[in-house]
C-alpha cells in the first residue's frame, strides 16, 4: 500500500518537472507566462526544441504508466493513479509555483499507455480536428518552407475542439473494451482535468480585466482561448 503511494507522489513530482520551460530557457526565451508553451517553444526557440518538447511530454505520459503497469505490475487503482498524478504535475508544477502547461500532449501518451485498445476513440477527432484547420495552412501558397513549419496564422479552433472530443470519448472507449472501472475512472479524471485546466489558467486575468462574462468560459471550454 504504502509503496503504491510512493509511485503515485513519485510520478507528480515526475510530471512536475518543466523540460519545456528549462529547454526554452536554455535559448534565452521564458515561456512561463505564454499561453501555449508547446507553440511558443516551435515559434519562438526553434522547430527542434518544438518537436522535443512534444515528444518529451507524449513519452512522458506513457513512461509513467507503462513503469507501474508493465514493469513493477501495480494493482489497477495505483496505475489509475500514477496515471492521474503525471497530469497533474504537469498542469500544477511544484517547481513553476504550481503553474504548468494544458496536458494535451502527456494526456494522450499516459492515454495510449492506460489503455491501448482505445486509443482510436481519443485519436480520431484530434486527427480531425487538425486536418479541418492546420494541415491546410501547411500547404497554403506563396510560404516558404520556414513560414510552412512555424504554422502561421490564427490559432486553430478545430484542433483544441477535436482534443476535447477526443478526452471526452477515451473514457468511453476505456468501457467499450473493458478495461476495468479504476482504468475507465483514470480517463474520466483526465476528461475532467483537461476542462478544468482549460477554464482556469489565467481566468482571474481575463475576469478581472472584462468581468463575468459566460462567453469566455464557453470559449474556453471549447477551443482552450477566452477570444476567438
Amino acid at each position: 500500500m504504502l509503496s503504491n503511494i510512493l509511485w503515485i507522489v513519485g510520478a507528480y513530482l515526475y510530471g512536475a518537472l518543466p523540460v519545456v520551460y528549462l529547454i526554452g530557457r536554455l535559448r534565452g526565451v521564458d515561456l512561463s507566462k505564454e499561453e501555449d508553451m508547446h507553440i511558443s517553444l516551435w515559434r519562438k526557440v526553434g522547430r527542434i526544441e518544438g518537436f522535443l518538447g512534444v515528444f518529451w511530454d507524449v513519452v512522458k505520459g506513457a513512461i509513467a504508466v507503462l513503469v507501474v503497469d508493465r514493469g513493477f505490475h501495480l494493482v489497477d487503482w495505483a496505475v489509475a493513479g500514477t496515471g492521474v498524478a503525471v497530469i497533474l504535475g504537469e498542469m500544477w508544477s511544484v517547481f513553476l509555483k504550481f503553474r504548468g502547461e494544458k496536458s494535451n500532449t502527456t494526456g494522450m501518451g499516459m492515454a495510449a499507455a492506460l489503455v491501448y485498445k482505445a486509443i482510436p476513440f481519443l485519436l480520431v477527432p484530434i486527427v480531425i480536428g487538425a486536418a479541418i484547420r492546420t494541415i491546410p495552412r501547411f500547404f497554403r501558397r506563396g510560404q516558404t518552407m520556414d513560414e510552412r513549419m512555424k504554422l502561421g496564422g490564427p490559432p486553430s479552433l478545430s484542433l483544441p475542439l477535436g482534443m476535447l472530443f477526443g478526452f471526452a470519448l477515451f473514457p468511453l472507449g476505456c468501457w467499450v473494451m473493458d478495461a476495468g472501472w479504476w482504468r475507465t475512472g483514470a480517463g474520466i479524471v483526465l476528461f475532467v482535468l483537461i476542462v478544468i485546466k482549460r477554464l482556469t489558467d489565467g481566468l482571474t486575468e481575463d475576469m478581472n480585466r472584462e468581468g463575468f462574462k459566460a462567453r469566455i468560459l464557453v470559449n474556453r471550454i471549447l477551443f482552450d482561448r477566452s477570444h476567438l
